[in-house]
């Protein structure tokens, strides 16, 4: 064997020499801004490399111009998808390119040979969407499958839930389009020749040690770890494309695949098997394997837990008793037979009990819990627990004694870890809990890391089975192999990237695991921590540090998350940017508390810039697995920027909006009058900072509260019936009064005496939405008063506008440690909510009616919404339950600025929807902000719950 060394690149060239070079050569999207840098400085990973330039090309030509920079500057290249690697395999210190913005297309489905021909930025979903009308589809299956891409699949050899079935990345690549760090372009692939001296090399490094790699490589199907040179042997067919699957960007730049597709199953017979223990699981997996699942996954009951704390008992399908668990997934065509084979797996298995799921809802809901494991694992515990050792892989026949010997390990070192993963293939991800930022965290995670690694080696096992090695895993593979294949894997990085421009630090020579590992929140940049800050901040201590951190990179907010009627996250499917996106505000706001890149503080441009087409919806505190929520963070930086300062017009006007509410009641017709001059409401939309395509709502010209007390007073005397009080929000009282007065009567035929709270009573929401905090306390604290004195007596109080209720359900106690807010928390309630529990109400027939439906953000998010679509279940009506966001989310919509992007949000469904609904379809909106953005964007009416079931006048 020749020993050869890598030659590391030359990082001396500036950030602007880089941006020159690219730009030279016609590349188009460059940034060497902060704010992206920020963004692309880390992935899904516990590691920190901020980039020197990212670029997201147009073209293949771009990419190929951008190698050549490279190469000219001495800078080197990482590739990225869409950014969830785990193990650091998508940050880099030179030029980070992002293939998901723009190469992102299917080309070409050829249903005979079963192929389609993609671009490396595609994401999974998308190619699955493509594929299926044909009764296709790309076979591995990662739980991040609604955003990674075919790309960073291929890169990290990554396989999913159902590789049993269907295999790795690596068995479905029919041919590759690679660009070598040579700046050799290949096409390589199963059934092409190609010609190549780059390749006759390749072809002899590997033919003068094959002993080598026929006895350490490719022993099991999970051996990811390293590179699998066992796809270059002789009697494998010399298979460069396979190869090439799994080297993270290393020796090559994807420009384009070819993958196999499969025929989607007919059908689907899912098992559930429950088990003492997640090792006692792992036992039974070798039982198991002759059954021939598709899937053989496993879970512990603790995530289960933590979902059903996080999304509620609604939302967790029933499981069989245990405290870990199999999901045995069958397929095939006849369902009969799925059925007998799935009694013959139940049979032979050593479960304690066990479910058949054949509901494609329910296996869906199973499956869920399963594929947002990574995100729930990570709050499981006390401290956050993270990634660094959480895709070992052992042969599956040693699986249940590994996870005994890994839970001795968790437990010498002091840690803990819920294991959960693809058990049938014997790779097991884990999350735990090291305290990084603790004195001595570092050390012990390395101290930990090393030993993991020991115990998986003497296992027969791989560091990695399928998220690749990265930063986190290539320093061990000495533990792994041995010193001639760690020559071999030095020897291939020399032929195809001899100046080591691809992706170095990982793999070969590769960097410590523990060098640029990133804080968890505890190293405030000087002068930041000690800010008094405006919200408590309760799930985090009160550490806005640990709050941003909560973000691991998972990317669930780059998904369309429509199909689970998720929100997260609006304004990233609008623009497609990744500063819009959650994952990238809580990238921007950590290098805002690390203070490095981001050297500002809260007044620093980029944390605006990242903030500044938030729409505080709360989506991502519902959706998001780690529990971010943005919205909160958006109004502690605002409050800390602005505090003593002079603020936007808008905050005067729209923040302060119930106000100028109240003070222009008593002339509310002249005010009206006055807005529909042109030149005035031209300037008054200016004077409050509304974009001037933006309708100005008109005031009640009597109040809610004053206009209902006839009804109020009947009502009074029905001493017999149990009260019940109805909120006036703001936009209930000053502005829609008509889902005010169709909840009285609904609520007075439902047989409750009613009552309206008659005391000013106002949520603060649009002080808190512009950081006006200290206002907002004082508003929230007197409306807990207020409404304690009815939670107190048992009277339910109904809340009618969403986003004001869900400030008592959710804001006011992060605002006040009044020990009233979270009773009044507890006894407020949604309309719907009320309606679902009062004996004896039957609901209006709307049989032959349409309903199409839009939650409001935060009902969806904070609320819930199942109340309403029981309620509407009764009625009979046909109905659509839309998903994401209107748009206008409160004073967001209608600000200078953001128009653009509010109807690009509301043309992601609800518009497309108006549009297609028959005649007569009703469409049902409690959201002032949803019925303001459709009155606005299509002039079609919508009504309000109340307005919907209650009785004429």
């Amino acid at each position: 064997m020749v020993s050869v060394e890598t030659v590391g690149p030359d990082v001396a060239a500036s950030p602007a020499d880089v941006v020159a070079a690219l730009r030279r050569r016609v590349v188009v999207d460059v940034d060497d801004s902060s704010t992206t840098r920020a963004l692309y400085s880390t992935d899904a990973s516990l590691y920190r490399v901020v980039p020197q330039v990212v670029v997201r090309p147009r073209s293949v030509e771009e990419v190929l111009a951008v190698l050549d920079a490279s190469r000219a500057t001495g800078v080197p290249v990482t590739s990225r998808g869409a950014g969830t690697s785990i193990a650091g395999n998508a940050v880099g210190t030179g030029i980070v390119v992002d293939f998901a913005k723009h190469l992102n297309r299917v080309h070409e489905v050829d249903v005979e040979r079963r192929v389609a021909r993609v671009d490396p930025g595609i994401v999974h979903a998308a190619l699955q969407k493509v594929a299926a009308p044909q009764g296709l589809r790309f076979g591995p299956d990662p739980s991040t499958h609604t955003r990674c891409t075919v790309g960073g699949m291929i890169g990290n050899n990554a396989c999913g839930n159902r590789a049993l079935g269907y295999g790795r990345s690596s068995d479905n690549v029919a041919a590759l389009d690679v660009v070598t760090g040579t700046g050799e372009r290949l096409t390589i692939g199963r059934d092409l020749a190609t010609s190549s001296p780059t390749l006759d090399r390749l072809r002899d490094v590997v033919a003068a040690d094959l002993a080598t790699v026929r006895t350490e490589l490719g022993r099991f199907g999970r051996q990811v770890s390293g590179y699998s040179l066992e796809h270059l042997l002789p009697e494998r067919g010399f298979d460069v494309a396979s190869f090439m699957a799994g080297t993270e960007g290393t020796l090559g730049v994807l420009l384009g695949a070819t993958v196999d597709l499969v025929q989607t199953p007919r059908h689907v017979h899912l098992v559930v098997l429950g088990y003492g223990s997640m090792a006692e699981a792992g036992d039974d997996v070798p039982t198991m394997l002759p059954h021939g699942p598709i899937a053989c996954e496993g879970l512990g009951e603790r995530i289960i837990e933590v979902y059903r704390a996080a999304k509620g008992a609604a939302g967790v399908p029933e499981y069989p008793r245990g405290g870990g668990y199999l999901y045995v997934e069958l397929a095939g065509d006849d369902p009969a037979e799925l059925a007998a084979q799935a009694e013959r797996v139940v049979a032979d298995s050593a479960s304690l009990s066990h479910r058949h799921v054949t509901s494609v809802a329910e296996q869906a809901a199973f499956w869920r819990i399963r594929e947002e494991g990574a995100g729930l694992a990570s709050r499981i515990w006390d401290r956050p627990a993270l990634s660094g050792w959480e895709d070992a892989a052992v042969p599956p026949e040693r699986v249940g004694q590994y996870l005994r010997d890994f839970d001795a390990l968790l437990q010498q070192h002091g840690l803990n870890g819920e294991p959960y993963g693809h058990l049938g293939d014997g790779c097991v991800h884990v999350r735990i809990d090291f305290p990084l930022s603790e004195p001595g965290g570092k050390a012990g995670y390395r101290a930990f890391i090393e030993d993991a690694a020991r115990l998986t080696a003497t296992h027969g096992g791989s560091f990695s089975g399928e998220h690749g090695d990265g930063r986190a895993r290539s320093e061990l593979l000495p533990l792994m192999y041995s010193e001639q294949a760690i020559a071999l894997f030095r020897g291939v990085k020399h032929v195809l990237d001899p100046d080591n421009l691809l992706n170095p630090g990982v793999l070969v020579d590769p960097d410590p695991l523990d060098g640029s590992l990133r804080t968890q929140g505890r190293g405030w940049a000087p002068g930041l921590q000690g800010s008094r800050r405006g919200l408590r901040l309760l799930h985090d201590d009160g550490d806005l540090g640990a709050a941003v951190h909560r973000c691991t990179g998972v990317g669930k907010c780059l998904a369309d998350n429509k199909a689970s009627h998720g929100v997260m996250c609006p304004s990233f499917q609008a623009t497609r940017d990744e500063k819009d996106s959650t994952r990238g505000r809580a990238r921007v706001l950590q290098e805002m508390v690390d203070g490095r890149l981001v050297t500002g503080g809260y007044r620093a441009p980029e944390v605006h810039e990242a903030l500044d087409l938030c729409l505080s919806c709360k989506g991502c505190l519902n959706d998001c697995p780690t529990g971010i929520d943005m919205a909160t963070y958006k109004s502690e930086v605002l409050h800390q920027t602005y505090k003593g300062r002079v603020r936007p017009r808008s905050h005067y006007v729209l923040g302060k909006l119930p106000f100028w509410a109240r003070l222009t009641s008593p002339a509310a017709a002249l005010a009206n009058l006055a807005l529909r001059v042109p030149g005035l409401a031209h300037v008054a939309r200016w004077v409050a900072g509304v974009d001037q395509r933006r309708s100005l709502p008109a005031f009640a010209t009597r109040r809610f509260s004053r206009a209902a007390r006839p009804a109020l007073e009947a009502s009074a005397t029905r001493t017999d019936r149990p009260r019940v009080a109805i909120w006036a929000d703001s936009f209930t009282e000053y502005f829609s009064t008509s889902g005010g007065h169709a909840a009285v009567r609904l609520l007075e035929s439902a047989g409750y005496r009613v009552e309206v709270v008659q005391k000013q009573a106002c949520c603060g929401l649009t002080w808190i939405t512009t950081g006006q905090l200290d206002t907002a306390r004082s508003l929230v604290e007197r409306t807990v008063g207020v409404l304690h004195e009815y939670v107190a007596d048992g009277v339910p109080v109904v809340g009618l506008e969403p986003s004001c209720l869900a400030v008592l359900r959710s804001d006011a106690v992060e605002l006040t440690d009044d020990p009233r807010a979270a009773e009044v928390a507890q006894g407020v309630f949604t309309l719907a909510e009320l309606l679902a529990r009062t004996e004896g109400w039957q609901a209006p027939d709307l049989s032959g009616t349409e309903v199409v439906v839009q939650p409001h953000c935060h009902q969806s998010s904070v609320l819930g919404f199942a109340a309403d679509l029981d309620v509407l279940g009764r009625t009979g009506a046909t109905v659509t339950r839309l998903s994401g966001c209107c748009g206008l989310a409160g004073n967001f919509g209608v600000e200078r600025g953001h128009y653009e992007v509010s109807v690009a949000v509301a043309e992601q469904q609800l518009m497309p929807a108006v549009r297609a609904m028959g005649e007569g379809a009703v469409v049902l909106a409690d959201g002032f902000s949803c019925r303001t953005q459709l009155d606005d964007l299509a002039d079609v009416p919508a009504v309000h719950l109340a307005e919907l079931l209650a009785p004429g006048e």
